[in-house]
């Protein structure tokens, strides 16, 4: 069959990347990148559940995602609370039979120099990003064992894999959920569920937007990225549907780095100047 494909003009008869049938919870979708995991996923045929500290924070993005033409509850969830934690993933299978996709992006950050931070900062982060990410998904696996079946998606970070000032208890957190990733991967691949991190680059979300306010730095950031632009909403759209979908199958305990490149190391090894000097400066010279 794949062959036949390979030699078609024609495209294929079945959809790629159709997840029709398939329900998703998607944590902290009150604002930011996590309705935008939750909207890619409804467009793509999913079902969803919203979750947030404030069920009433999520009413207006609900009707959003109906008007999709999907079916869509949400549900009061507090990560950093085991008895919120169990209490939501029951709510959230009696409403719908079953959760085959979970987004665990719910997270947090206080930006301070390493030197400043407290004990209560360093625990409140690494509670919400770490501890949290790790309860509810293991809520959740237990009816994917159950099924046979399921995806589950960390939402990371390039602090996953590479080390900035004033984020130590963030990046931390972020390099925590990389390596759980690979530990649940290993853990529950036997009973047909993936477990992979998705990690964004540099995005401007509620969170850092106060540094986006400094020319000066957003063109220092931009210069160490590859693409040389800081990452957009939509640039992760194809990637969580991805991760989400059946074409994912073979891929499990990996990070995606959805980042424009800066986690190559992305330092300048080349003056700025023209392509041409910069060719001819490299030219060899007869001695």
């Amino acid at each position: 069959m794949r062959e036949e494909l390979a030699n078609s003009t024609q495209p294929p008869s079945f959809p790629f990347f159709n997840l029709s049938g398939r329900v998703a919870m998607v944590t902290g979708t009150s604002r930011g990148l996590g309705q935008h995991f939750a909207r890619a996923l409804a467009r793509a045929g999913a079902d969803l559940i919203l979750t947030s500290r404030q069920q009433s924070a999520l009413a207006e993005f609900e009707r959003e995602i109906t008007e999709l033409g999907r079916r869509c509850v949400s549900v009061a969830l507090d990560v950093c609370s085991e008895e919120s934690i169990r209490s939501a993933v029951a709510e959230a299978e009696s409403a719908f039979g079953s959760i085959d996709i979970l987004v665990n992006n719910a997270g947090m950050n206080i930006r301070k120099p390493a030197i400043e931070v407290s004990w209560e900062d360093w625990n409140r982060i690494l509670d919400t990003n770490l501890r949290g990410s790790f309860f509810v998904a293991q809520a959740v696996a237990k009816g994917m064992i159950k099924r046979g079946y399921g995806r589950i998606i960390n939402v990371g970070s390039v602090t996953s894999v590479a080390g900035y000032a004033g984020l130590g208890p963030y990046g931390a957190s972020r390099g925590g959920i990389r390596q759980l990733t690979m530990s649940l991967a290993d853990d529950w691949g036997v009973h047909g569920i993936t477990v992979n991190c998705l990690a964004p680059g540099w995005f401007r979300t509620e969170q850092n937007k106060i540094m986006y306010e400094s020319k000066e730095w957003v063109e220092y950031l931009c210069d160490r990225i590859p693409v040389k632009r800081p990452g957009r909403p939509d640039d992760l759209e194809g990637p969580v549907v991805f991760l989400a979908s059946e074409e994912s199958r073979y891929v499990t305990g990996q990070t995606l780095l959805v980042d424009g490149g800066i986690s190559t190391g992305a330092t300048r090894a080349l003056p700025k100047t023209s392509a041409s000097a910069v060719t001819s400066a490299m030219q060899p010279i007869d001695l």
